[in-house]
């Protein structure tokens, strides 16, 4: 227990960091456009409509719209415009922000009595005068209603951010429901229920001043709620220049190699932090962009994604290509193979695949539509899932995406029938899964890569310390790496899984 909070005050800080700004921006947009909203129905209408619109937006895929976004100005500016981490994360949560604040503001200005408003026109205020002296002070309440909506709005969608590389408290959540560790989980949730419960609370005492009219409270909540800010955000600003950044994607093995990774770099003398649960397209540009300076692909992953390849040739050939295309289009350097593979591979529970008589694809193909399909979120709109349907015409009875976790639990309850596993995955030995045959090489190759950033291209000490890794790892000993941290009992951290697995390591 004690190590899975360990980790929560630094995150919590992020989060801080994060929310607040996003909340600011949020308020300093809003403010004024509910001013002139007020006074121009035009721009009310288009200004709250188009603050509705972003509310129909999921957060998740809004800050994800934002990495390509932002890479594109970047390249229209001659690049230095971060695409990942924070600036993402605080436009896009700086967007949700708006609509309570912006329609509070406006329905509190729209409401005003007349007789107030003629009155204070009648003692010869002029328009400034009159909102600051008399719109303003009636009409906050209202507004700090909606700011007060707007800050737990914030806060909660800020764990998010993780998908986009900005630490945040997210980071346990996503790790958590990933290895099923669930004091991960609720060290998260708590840590995000508290922070949102404390900041709601200091501003309803402020809301309540104002409407009372107690200057004392409301500075005094307010004070307090900023030293409190500025006390846990004090380690929560960006790391310096020497800090090396270890990308990963979004599972069990990812966490593990990304702390085998940052091990080696440590031992070298490297200063290391984690940018971890990243989307497939957003690790491999976080690296080409310089935001991350290592990480571990999958050569069929970046064959048929990023390239989009539709041939499949042998595994070796895959991986000179994805080498060569990294090299000439993005200036990323694949060091080389770890040795291992991880690719898609269809599979049923052991009993079951032989007592109907399935040993590939193609016997699958056969008796697919009286069978249910459970895939990772990803996978149906994968270029491998086409594939293999041109090749086998697989139509299944239903299919439903999982996180991968739970793809292997409805396989073992069964729930599902079939699920596309992954190679390396300790859970195929351990529940005894049947993987099948694919006769007709549908599925491409997946050799683990090891990947630097462009400007690690020439660092002879950064490539020395990773070196070792080349070559170094079997599909076994990354299993067994897995199964440490995915089993149900005796779980190890992704970090104590990474040192097993290192003490084992091919020399």
């Amino acid at each position: 227990m004690s190590a899975a909070f360990a980790r929560v005050p630094e995150l919590l800080a992020q989060h801080l960091l994060l929310a607040f700004s996003a909340l600011l921006l949020g308020l300093v947009i809003a403010l004024p456009l509910a001013i002139l909203s007020a006074r121009n129905r035009t721009v009310g209408r288009i200004a709250l409509g188009f603050a509705s619109l972003v509310q129909t937006i999921p957060s998740l895929a809004l800050l994800a719209l934002f990495y390509p976004l932002l890479l594109w100005v970047s390249a229209l500016f001659g690049g230095g415009i971060p695409a990942l981490g924070f600036l993402p994360s605080l436009l896009a949560l700086s967007l949700y922000a708006l609509l309570p604040i912006l329609r509070n503001g406006v329905t509190g200005l729209a409401t005003l009595d007349p007789a107030v408003l003629e009155a204070a026109d009648g003692v010869g205020m002029t328009r400034t005068q009159r909102l600051r002296l008399v719109e303003a002070p009636l009409v906050a309440p209202i507004v700090m209603a909606g700011i007060r909506t707007a800050a737990v709005w914030t806060i909660g969608a800020a764990t998010l951010s993780t998908t986009v590389g900005q630490p945040s408290l997210g980071d346990l959540i996503f790790a958590g429901l990933q290895t099923q560790n669930w004091t991960l989980v609720l060290a998260g949730c708590a840590a995000a229920a508290g922070l949102a419960l404390a900041v709601d609370a200091l501003l309803g005492l402020a809301e309540h001043g104002i409407s009372q009219r107690k200057r004392g409270l409301v500075w005094g909540s307010l004070s307090v709620l900023l030293v409190g800010a500025l006390v846990a955000l004090a380690p929560a600003w960006p790391a310096g220049k020497g800090v090396v950044t270890v990308g990963a994607k979004g599972f069990s093995e990812q966490y593990i190699l990304a702390r085998l990774i940052g091990h080696r770099l440590e031992a070298a003398g490297y200063a290391v932090r984690y940018r971890e649960g990243l989307g497939s397209a957003v690790a491999f540009g976080a690296l080409a962009a310089g935001d991350a300076d290592v990480y571990v692909d999958y050569s069929g992953t970046l064959w048929t994604n990023q390239m989009q390849r539709r041939d499949v040739p042998p595994r070796t050939a895959i991986v000179a290509g994805v080498g060569q295309w990294a090299k000439q289009t993005h200036g990323v350097t694949l060091l080389g193979t770890l040795g291992f593979e991880n690719a898609y591979a269809f599979a049923m529970r052991g009993e079951d695949a032989k007592r109907r008589g399935i040993a590939s694809l193609a016997d699958l193909a056969a008796q697919a539509p009286g069978l249910d399909f459970a895939t990772d979120i990803e996978f149906l709109e994968r270029p491998e899932w086409a594939a293999v349907q041109r090749a086998y015409g697989l139509r299944f009875k239903s299919a439903r995406p999982y996180q991968p976790t739970f793809m292997y639990r409805a396989l073992s309850s069964g729930k599902a029938d079939v699920i596309p596993a992954f190679s390396s995955d300790g859970r195929i030995p351990a529940d005894k899964l049947a993987l099948l045959s694919d006769p007709k090489g549908a599925i491409p190759g997946y050799d683990a890569i090891l990947l630097l950033a462009p400007n690690r291209a020439d660092d002879t000490r950064f490539q020395a310390a990773l070196r070792p890794l080349i070559g170094a790892i079997t599909v076994e000993r990354m299993r067994g790496a897995n199964y440490l941290v995915d089993r149900d009992s005796d779980k190890r951290s992704p970090d104590e899984a990474a040192r097993w697995l290192e003490n084992g390591l091919k020399r």
